[in-house]
């Protein structure tokens, strides 16, 4: 049957209406059993989105896992794991699509657990608006303010409070009344300007779609009609382009364009654009799409820029206005909430992620953490899994960069683990540290090759690693003493002797261990610069910082050597008594006892002590080092 004119047009007039509808993004948090996943199924049940079969599916799901006797248990159409339903908690984040007449919404239903406020906080960093749910007999718990703070940190600027449970309060707006007053005291000390109040009872519906007849003293609108009508944020008009590569798309030899997501601003055929962090400078030939060239594109497109001239760009590269591009740097002010089970150290070596990019990058300082309950700043040397830190961060290399405040894209970044791959840490950037901005190299006549050329050797750096006690230091000494008779120019850094006078300073926690391969790693650097080659005898149990010392150093030039000794036999030797004093509980974070050793995993020399002696050993070393075959003229 062909469909009339008339009922085509509305037809399309119906499309039109629901694809220009606005889309909000909001995120459910709070405390564990506030309700977050009730209010969410819920909302779908209410807003008549659901299938007969779906609803099926419920009530037999609510009969065989429900935790509300013979009434439907809804927030089974949101915790989707067996875990969760196992145990009646929400685990990972779950996201829901719902339209209703005036707008669409994407969910965000977050963990209340403090074991997945990292999956909370994945969850806030796309969001426009937070609905913190409260239990009113329990009132604003600690968890409720750690999502509070959170949210704040990953830029969202308006609440919806939804005091919930009311039904098992009597409906009272005393009760409501004094939750929302501490929480709006709350909200004002983190910086959140605009709070709205909701009291409710998500189990039975009250105050969800409709305004309940139980609680006529509440004159404000039911959650529904806060989530249709609460304003979005707009990125500004006129505000300049911003868009990081994603991809160089080269199909063929005549076509080479740069895809990415544009993150703010207009771009048009003709504008000056200037790709950072190189600075070089271009104009914007064509937009391309796969519906065919566009004569503008905005913030939220995903498009090609093709540009009049043939520079350099690589993915990671932001394609910004040339009249108002963002800055570059390298050392930063950030906020950061630290995810990894392992605790965060200065120092130690991570990736950074920002925007397409990823960089090397570490944790300079940290200048204070912060207590999510009182939001007082308190002294600290490592974060621990879910804290919130404000550090210093210093990058390998310059990165363009916004406020978080001002550009999420270029302002919040994630950091993550050399060794596992895992994210550990997502921040927030705040400003730059100018300290390196008057500060340039030095070029000097006299450089590596001439130093090493004027000795006859190859620089190299010889990294002995393994427990205390295992014959580090000494294989590295008969290594450097048949050296020095071969006529080759040397130094020897051991682990005892740079603590009497460089490293004095530092004690045997892992923050300090990990400044203590810092410091001997620069160190060797500059003896490597030299033209030397240095022996370096430190235990540095940590992968991590043996892998940092070896980004110092050229390809080839760093060999690392694992003296490997079983515990039970350097404890055995334990010439120096340390590990007795370790067995005995009075000396703390001893390696191999209570604190841990990571052997290398692809070491350039594996040295097995119990199978040779320290002679052979040391000629394994130096026939490592190939010294015959340097030619000081390559």
């Amino acid at each position: 049957m062909r469909m009339d004119d008339d009922a085509a047009a509305q037809v399309a007039a119906y499309l039109r209406k629901h694809e220009t509808k606005d889309l909000l993004r909001f995120i459910t948090c709070g405390s564990v059993d506030d309700g977050k996943s009730t209010l969410i199924g819920r909302l779908l049940h209410d807003t008549r989105l659901l299938l007969d079969d779906q609803v099926s599916a419920l009530e037999a799901d609510s009969r065989r896992h429900g935790t509300q006797g013979d009434e439907i248990d809804f927030a089974l159409l949101v915790d989707g794991l067996a875990a969760e339903r196992e145990q009646g908690i929400t685990i990972d984040v779950a996201y829901r699509f719902f339209d209703t007449e005036r707008r669409k919404f994407i969910v965000a239903d977050c963990p209340g657990h403090e074991q997945y406020t990292r999956n909370m906080a994945t969850g806030a960093s796309t969001a426009d608006v937070a609905v913190v749910l409260v239990d009113a007999r329990k009132g604003l718990l600690t968890q409720t303010r750690r999502h509070s703070y959170i949210v704040k940190l990953l830029g969202i600027d308006r609440v919806l409070l939804a005091v919930n449970k009311m039904d098992l309060v009597g409906f009272d707006q005393a009760v409501f009344d004094r939750i929302a007053t501490e929480y709006r005291a709350l909200a004002a000390q983190l910086g959140i300007a605009h709070v709205d109040c909701v009291p409710l009872s998500a189990l039975r519906g009250d105050n969800m779609v409709a305004r309940s007849r139980n609680m006529p003293w509440h004159g404000g609108p039911a959650l529904l009609e806060l989530l249709e009508t609460v304003p979005l944020a707009r990125a500004a008009g006129g505000s300049a382009l911003r868009m990081p590569v994603q991809w160089v798309c080269r199909p063929n030899q005549d076509f080479r364009g740069f895809a990415g997501t544009i993150a703010a601003g207009t771009v048009r055929p003709g504008d000056d654009i200037v790709v950072l962090p190189s600075g070089r400078r271009s104009r914007i030939a064509a937009i391309v799409t796969a519906d065919g060239e566009l004569p503008e594109a905005g913030a939220g497109q995903a498009v090609t820029l093709t540009l009049s001239d043939e520079i350099d760009v690589s993915r990671g590269d932001v394609v910004a206005s040339a009249a108002n591009p963002p800055e570059v740097a390298d050392q930063f002010a950030a906020h950061l909430l630290w995810m990894g089970d392992a605790r965060l150290l200065p120092g130690r070596p991570y990736l950074l992620q920002i925007g397409s990019r990823t960089v090397g990058a570490s944790v300079t300082e940290i200048k204070h953490k912060v207590d999510v309950n009182t939001q007082d700043q308190l002294a600290a040397k490592h974060l621990e899994l879910n804290e919130v830190g404000y550090c210093n961060l210093h990058l390998d290399q310059p990165v363009p960069f916004a406020a978080y405040a001002e550009d999420r894209a270029l302002g919040g970044f994630i950091l993550i683990d050399r060794q596992s791959n895992a994210t550990v840490a997502a921040g927030t950037l705040d400003f730059a540290l100018r300290r390196a901005g008057n500060i340039h190299w030095q070029h000097l006549d006299v450089d590596k090759a001439a130093r090493a050329a004027v000795k006859h050797q190859a620089p190299r750096c010889l990294w002995f690693t393994g427990l205390s006690g295992a014959g580090k230091s000494t294989i590295a000494n008969l290594v450097e003493k048949k050296l020095l008779a071969q006529g080759r120019h040397t130094y020897l850094l051991d682990g005892d002797n740079v603590r009497h006078g460089l490293n004095k300073d530092l004690g045997f926690t892992a923050e300090d261990r990990v400044e203590n391969i810092r410091r001997v790693a620069e160190v060797a650097r500059l003896m490597t610069d030299a033209g030397l080659i240095v022996l370096v005898s430190f235990i540095s149990p940590f992968r991590a910082e043996r892998e940092m010392a070896r980004a110092l150093f050229e390809p080839g030039e760093f060999l690392e050597v694992f003296v490997d000794t079983p515990l039970a036999e350097a404890e055995r030797r334990d010439v120096k008594g340390l590990y007795a004093k370790a067995r005995r509980g009075e000396l703390r974070n001893f390696t191999g006892i209570d604190s841990p050793y990571e052997p290398p995993q692809a070491p350039e020399l594996h040295l097995h002590t119990l199978e040779a002696d320290v002679a052979a050993l040391a000629d394994e070393v130096i026939a490592a080092l190939a010294l015959e075959r340097y030619d000081p003229a390559t």
